[in-house]
């Protein structure tokens, strides 16, 4: 339209050899700009061809060459931000953010299979991979891990009969101390073709001030082979096991890390489950359905039908076949398991039931000759019901659980157990690792032997209450130490004195791990 309204002069030599200076040092200096008005060209060669017939017969006008020259640059400036943003585009797709691999992912397999207790791995060690002595290992197919932990526990509250530690009634009537240290060494045996093959040995020492609640012992702590089979729908697990860290589920949250400080129920113990200072020939096998809900049982050696002081008296270092007056356990517990998850919070329930045929002592005929067998049951469930971080850690979260357990009040001292567990993983941002935990307990005595108690003219009660207030603080790699405050109404068994009717006790747990 500006040309059916303005004349253009010709355009002589001179200034068509001005103007292709001009073009030259502009396309020189702005070869991004010279590549996109090739582009430019390429896609509309019949309009410029048009253009350039058009220019030279036409005549130019004053001021003309300045508004074509402003046009061009406007539309090579357009160009120019196409292209880039093309080229960033192009350079955007191209591009694929790579995490960064985890160093310690290649010690995952060499962690000990088959346990519901979660025991920290390499990364989250003192020493971790220091000097490469892990991967060295690694690379020849061993793991290893040492855990220390040491207890100490008093009761708060004045008048609380003191005595001598041997007259000691409980835990923390004086101030008690506990050291306990374990050794793990596993071989990873699926580098020859095994599914999942691992061999564990493991050793264990323990030292109490007060030793019933020990007591001191240097022994093995477990000696196992781990296999699975058919793409992992059978898992078999056979030698000398701890089964109180492969059922149940006793510890808060799951967590080795963490301690729950107060009457825990024994009704696992009496019934002859194996524990980890005093570990037992076992098979157990373990068939998952599918990745949530499983069935898992066990062909145990029975500890001691006299409690778990009696076994490790008898057999302090755990290799011995069997302790007098000792059976066999079978044991089933099945279960449904949902691990935590971004929007899937953890769920896990699960119930067990045991058959015991070692010989037990009867309660309701003490003058009689031992008597069998034994059973147990237990239910128990934790859910998360809350996820306070679904992306970065999704077991971040507010937890709640229950158990209830119980035993024939005619073989066994406890016949009832009930927990109620509130409890916190992750509770503040600034300490995403840490745990706090309020527990409340109530432990039933048998009818039998509060009767024979009574009987007797003894003070007796006929169960035990407790509520206990623990925080986990994840100190550094490694590093947990626990403080928790539990009050307990009526710490000792059945019979007691006014005096020893109550306990707090505040107690400090560090665990170490190597």
């Amino acid at each position: 339209m500006a040309a059916d309204k303005v004349r253009f002069r010709p355009v002589t030599k001179q200034g068509g050899l001005a103007i292709a200076l001009s073009t030259a040092a502009w396309l020189v200096c702005n070869p991004l700009s010279a590549q996109a008005a090739s582009v430019q060209d390429r896609k509309s060669d019949p309009q410029d061809e048009a253009g350039k017939r058009a220019l030279t017969k036409t005549e130019s006008v004053p001021g003309a060459d300045h508004h074509r020259k402003k046009a061009g640059a406007a539309s090579a400036s357009r160009l120019q931000t196409g292209v880039q943003r093309r080229k960033a585009n192009e350079v955007a797709d191209s591009y694929t953010i790579q995490k960064k691999p985890d160093p310690f992912a290649k010690f995952q397999n060499l962690r000990e299979k088959g346990l519901v207790v979660n025991i920290p791995g390499p990364a989250d060690t003192v020493v971790q991979d220091a000097g490469g002595v892990r991967s060295a290992l690694a690379e020849v197919g061993i793991g290893y891990l040492l855990w220390s932990q040491v207890t100490y526990t008093n009761n708060l509250l004045p008048n609380s009969a003191r005595s001598t530690i041997a007259n000691q009634l409980y835990n923390g009537q004086n101030p008690t101390f506990s050291t306990v240290n374990y050794m793990w060494v596993t071989y990873d045996l699926s580098r020859y073709g095994i599914p999942d093959g691992q061999i564990v040995v493991g050793a264990e020492e323990q030292s109490w001030t007060w030793q019933p609640g020990g007591p001191d012992r240097l022994g093995i702590n477990t000696i196992s082979y781990y296999q699975t089979f058919w793409d992992r729908k059978l898992e078999l697990k056979v030698g000398y096991l701890r089964n109180s860290h492969e059922f149940a589920g006793t510890v808060v949250g799951g967590n080795a890390g963490s301690n729950v400080f107060g009457p825990s129920s024994s009704i696992l113990f009496q019934g002859g489950l194996s524990a980890a200072p005093a570990p037992t020939p076992a098979l157990n096998l373990k068939y998952n359905f599918d990745d949530h809900l499983y069935t898992k049982v066990s062909f145990q050696r029975a500890d001691s039908p006299d409690g778990l002081f009696t076994q490790i008296t008898e057999n302090p270092t755990g290799l011995n076949w069997s302790t007098t007056h000792a059976g066999v356990l079978y044991l089933d517990e099945t279960g449904y398991l949902n691990k935590a998850a971004p929007g899937s919070p953890q769920t896990w329930l699960r119930a067990g039931a045991g058959y015991n045929t070692s010989s037990y002592k009867s309660l309701a005929l003490p003058n009689q000759q031992r008597t069998d067998p034994n059973t147990f049951y237990y239910i128990a469930a934790d859910r998360q019901f809350l996820q306070t971080n679904v992306q970065d850690s999704a077991s971040r979260g507010i937890y709640g659980g229950f158990s209830v357990m119980g035993a024939p009040p005619d073989l066994n001292t406890v016949s009832q157990y009930y927990e109620l567990r509130f409890y916190v993983n992750g509770p503040f941002d600034w300490r995403p690792t840490d745990q706090i935990s309020i527990v409340a307990t109530d432990t039933v005595w048998s009818k039998l032997a509060v009767d024979a108690a009574l009987a007797k003219g003894k003070l007796v009660h006929r169960d035990s209450q407790a509520i206990a207030v623990t925080y986990t603080a994840h100190l550094a790699a490694g590093v947990y130490t626990s403080v928790g405050l539990t009050y307990i109404n009526n710490p000792t068994s059945i019979t007691y004195t006014p005096q020893i009717g109550h306990a707090l006790n505040f107690s400090v747990s560090t665990n170490i791990f190597f």
